[in-house]
C-alpha cells in the first residue's frame, strides 16, 4: 500500500469508527461525503486531494459514497454535497459544504495542522462577514461570524457581528446570552460597548401606545424635559433613534445639566449603538456641537 492510500481511503457506514473516530484521537481525518452524480464533487475531490498529499500525513482523508453509505451523513445533518468534514479526537470540529476555492481549502488543512494561525483568520472571516452583510448576505455573514468564533472565541469583532445580526433578526434574547458569555476582556472593545449599547436600548413599552401618548403630551408642553427623555427612551426602545435624538438634543439646548446630564449621557449612548458612520450619530454630533459651543 503506498503514502497516498494510506492518507487517503475510501470508507464507509460500517468502517467509520475504526477509519475515521479513532484514527483522529492520534492525526486529524477530513471525510469527504461524495456521490457519482455529483458534478461538484468531482470537481473537488481531487483538489482536496492534493492539498492532503501535500501535509506530509499531518492529516489524512476518508471518502465517503453516500449513495452506498447515507447513515453517518445523516447523523451528521449533511443536506447537500460536496460535504466535508474535519475530525479531531473523534469529534467533528470544522466542516464546510459545496465547492470552495483552493485557497480557502488550504486554510481548512491548515487549522488542522497548526499551519494556520486561528486568530487571524478568525479576523479575516469577520471582515468577509461585514463584506457580506454589506451586499445583503445576512446568512453568509452568520455563518462567517459563527465560524471565526469557533477559531477564536475571545474575537470581538465575530462577537459583536453575531450579537447584532441577533438584535436585528428580532432575537434580543439570544444576543444578550451570547454577550453574556463574552469574556471580559473583550468588553471595551469598541465594536462590543456598540452592541452593548443597542442592547441597553431595547425596550417593550408596557403599553403599546405608550409612544403616542408621550408624544402628545409633549406637543401640550414642549419644555417638559421628563417627558423628552422618557419618550426618547421609548422611542430608542423600538428602533426610532432618529426620533429620539430630536427630543435629546431640544432637551440639552434647553437645559444642559438637566437630571445630571442624562439627555446628554443618553444620546452619547445612542451615537455608540448607532456607530460612528452612521447618519443618525453624524448629524446629531453636529447639531450636539452646534448646541454646546454656540
Amino acid at each position: 500500500m503506498n503514502e497516498s492510500s494510506e492518507v487517503i481511503i475510501d470508507g464507509s457506514d460500517m468502517s467509520f469508527m475504526k477509519d475515521v473516530v479513532t484514527v483522529s484521537q492520534e492525526t486529524p481525518v477530513i471525510v469527504d461525503f461524495w456521490a457519482p452524480w455529483c458534478g461538484p464533487c468531482k470537481q473537488l475531490m481531487p483538489v482536496l486531494e492534493r492539498i492532503v498529499k501535500t501535509a506530509n500525513g499531518k492529516v489524512k482523508m476518508v471518502k465517503i459514497n453516500i449513495d452506498e453509505n447515507p447513515g453517518i451523513a445523516g447523523q451528521l445533518g449533511v443536506r447537500s454535497i460536496p460535504a466535508v468534514y474535519a475530525f479531531k479526537n473523534g469529534k467533528p470540529v470544522d466542516a464546510f459544504q459545496g465547492e470552495q476555492p483552493e485557497s480557502e481549502i488550504i486554510k481548512f488543512v491548515g487549522r488542522l495542522t497548526g499551519e494556520t494561525d486561528p486568530i487571524e483568520e478568525a479576523k479575516a472571516l469577520a471582515v468577509r462577514a461585514k463584506d457580506s452583510l454589506a451586499a445583503g448576505d445576512a446568512g453568509g455573514a452568520a455563518q462567517d461570524y459563527a465560524q471565526a468564533l469557533s477559531l477564536d472565541p475571545n474575537s470581538p469583532e465575530a462577537m459583536a457581528g453575531l450579537i447584532r445580526l441577533y438584535i436585528e433578526g428580532g432575537n434580543e434574547t439570544a444576543a444578550a446570552e451570547l454577550l453574556a458569555s463574552a469574556h471580559e476582556s473583550i468588553l471595551e472593545h469598541p465594536e462590543m460597548k456598540a452592541v452593548q449599547s443597542k442592547l441597553s436600548l431595547i425596550s417593550v413599552p408596557e403599553e403599546p401606545d405608550i409612544t403616542l401618548e408621550l408624544l402628545s403630551n409633549i406637543e401640550a408642553n414642549p419644555d417638559n424635559l421628563d417627558m423628552r427623555l422618557a419618550a426618547a427612551k421609548a422611542l430608542a426602545g423600538v428602533g426610532r433613534n432618529d426620533e429620539a435624538v430630536e427630543h435629546l438634543l431640544y432637551s440639552i439646548a434647553k437645559n444642559r445639566s438637566y437630571n445630571n446630564e442624562a439627555a446628554r449621557l443618553f444620546l452619547l449612548t445612542i451615537f455608540e449603538a448607532e456607530g460612528a458612520t452612521s447618519e443618525v450619530s453624524i448629524n446629531g454630533r453636529r447639531a450636539l456641537s452646534s448646541i454646546l459651543f454656540a
